[in-house]
């Protein structure tokens, strides 16, 4: 029963995906400003990845890239905007929006000591702590149907080579937090893909993901992907290193298997509020001590002549809190493995990369996504997308910036074709 539903819990991560239907938000106007940059530690100069980038007082928000770079699409209704950037262990920062569009802003994050007693910690109970954590989610969580804009992303690299970019606009309808995930859906509002024109790149395996990572990773309403009653009992608890996220103190617990069950298990951290017991980050993935159980769970088909060997399966997700109430902000899904056809002397490696950010939230009039529009495991991407031409594709929409070597990717599929 467990391991078939760790199965369920994506959708299929081919190399295509599907776009129909109509949108269920209307599509945004001209009329806004951009504000672009990258966001760094101030005494290393080393970018910070997935840094939260938000627009103050709005719903409005995307995340940093592996290069620290971002670019925010701001309405220009909005009067006297101002930029809030926060990040695990960092001091949060503001950037106020004067004038027009802004480039190559450069943010500098402080370090922020922790603030709890580490002898406090060391004598809580962590297993407890999580409990009253999961006990708390209806109460810290959205009560409300909310429908989230989001960008997601997903490329797949062949050795060092990207021979796939598939990016989207959905709409993620989510039911209340003390519901459980059956009748979450994500529509594909618009999308685009760029694929290699070489045969050999093409993906000879097709395994679990897809945009409705939006739903069966959001682990903290997913209680049966790892906050289940049940599932705490095959885990060893730990209390570590307390952090500061958004200026408040979390405490940081980390978790590995205590058990061996028919299906693989995690090892990760969570970061729980200290005063609200709020869950704001998990980070988990696969134990790869048995990489049969790991391939039984994400791969879906592959040719009999093929070996399939995973090397990492990591995931990231976030939480943001406004208004004293937490909804979903940032997923990342990293699958990286080998790929060696019988009779043959050497394997290849791809990398898979699957990403989603909440870009906005609707609160008032929500309406569920019909189930017709919904994205599902048969869904493929290819009928309807288009290509990587337009460079007004997004209009107003916020996306996560793309790194310079995706970039540089993306122009190199462009002149092959």
């Amino acid at each position: 029963m467990k391991a078939e539903f760790i199965r369920s819990t994506g959708l299929l991560l081919a190399v295509l995906l599907c776009c129909e239907g109509s949108p269920a938000q209307a599509a945004k106007g001209p009329g806004f400003v951009t504000v672009s940059g990258v966001v760094k530690d101030r005494s290393s100069k080393k970018a910070l990845e997935y840094v939260n980038i938000s627009v103050l007082g709005t719903s409005i928000g995307t995340v940093t890239n592996t290069d620290g770079g971002f670019s925010i699409k701001v309405g220009d209704s909005i009067p006297e905007a101002t930029l809030e950037i926060s990040h695990l262990g960092y001091r949060s920062q503001r950037y106020p929006i004067q004038g027009g569009n802004v480039e190559d802003v450069v943010i500098l994050l402080i370090p922020n000591a922790n603030t709890l007693p580490e002898i406090v910690v060391r004598a809580m109970d962590p297993l407890k702590l999580v409990e009253n954590a999961i006990a708390r989610i209806a109460e810290n969580n959205s009560a409300r149907h909310t429908l989230l804009t989001g960008f997601y992303r997903e490329t797949i690299k062949k050795r060092r080579n990207y021979i796939s970019v598939t990016e989207a606009i959905v709409n993620v309808y989510k039911t209340p937090y003390t519901d459980n995930v059956e009748r979450d859906r994500v529509q594909v509002y618009k999308g685009r893909q760029l694929l290699s024109p070489k045969t050999s790149d093409t993906l000879a395996v097709k395994l679990q993901g897809g945009p409705n990572i939006a739903i069966f990773l959001d682990a903290v309403k997913n209680h049966d992907l790892l906050l289940d009653a049940r599932t705490l009992r095959d885990y060893t608890f730990r209390m570590e290193t307390p952090v500061m996220l958004d200026q408040r103190p979390h405490y940081a617990v980390s978790f590995e298997p205590a058990a061996i069950q028919p299906y693989p298990l995690f090892y990760g951290t969570m970061y729980i509020d200290q005063e609200t017991l709020t869950f704001a980050r998990i980070e988990f993935g696969f134990s790869m001590k048995d990489s049969n159980k790991v391939t039984n769970t994400i791969l879906r088909k592959k040719p009999l002549n093929l070996r399939f060997k995973p090397e990492e399966i990591s995931y990231l997700v976030t939480y943001k809190q406004e208004n004293g109430v937490s909804y979903l902000n940032y997923i990342r899904n990293v699958i990286r493995f080998r790929c060696d056809w019988k009779r043959r002397l050497f394997s290849t490696g791809y990398t898979v990369v699957s990403e989603m950010v909440a870009t906005d939230k609707q609160l008032d009039n929500v309406v569920a996504i019909p189930y017709k529009l919904a994205f599902n495991i048969r869904n493929v991407l290819s009928d309807k997308v288009s290509s990587f031409y337009d460079e007004d594709f997004w209009e107003g929409y916020n996306i996560i910036a793309p790194t310079e070597s995706l970039e540089s990717a993306v122009n190199r599929l462009k002149k092959k074709y």
